[in-house]
C-alpha cells in the first residue's frame, strides 16, 4: 500500500496535457501517468528530471503542512542527485 501519493497535471512537449502521479512504496517513489481521467494509470519506468521537481516541490509544501517528515525532502533530493547529476538543486 501508498504511504503517500501526489499528483499533478503538466504539458508534454507535442503539447498534450498528462496527470502524473507519483507513490510512496516502502520508500521508494513510482511514477505513473494518464492522458485524461478515465484512462488507466500507467507505470513510468524512467520519470523526467520535470517530474521529480515538481515531486520535490509538492513534498516540501506538504513538510510545510506537517503531512510528511524533514526527512522525506532529502531523500528525494539525494535521489534526484542519483539519477541526474547534472541537475542543480
Amino acid at each position: 500500500m501508498p504511504k503517500a501519493e501526489i499528483s499533478w497535471k503538466r504539458v508534454t512537449e507535442e503539447g498534450d496535457k498528462l496527470q502524473v502521479s507519483a507513490q510512496r512504496v516502502g520508500g521508494e517513489w513510482l511514477f505513473f501517468h494518464r492522458g485524461k481521467r478515465f484512462d488507466q494509470w500507467q507505470p513510468v519506468a524512467e520519470p523526467p528530471l520535470e517530474d521529480w521537481m515538481e515531486l520535490l516541490d509538492s513534498v516540501e509544501r506538504l513538510i510545510n503542512r506537517r503531512r510528511l517528515q524533514p526527512v522525506h525532502e532529502e531523500l528525494v533530493r539525494r535521489r534526484i542527485r542519483e539519477k541526474f547529476p547534472e541537475a542543480s538543486i
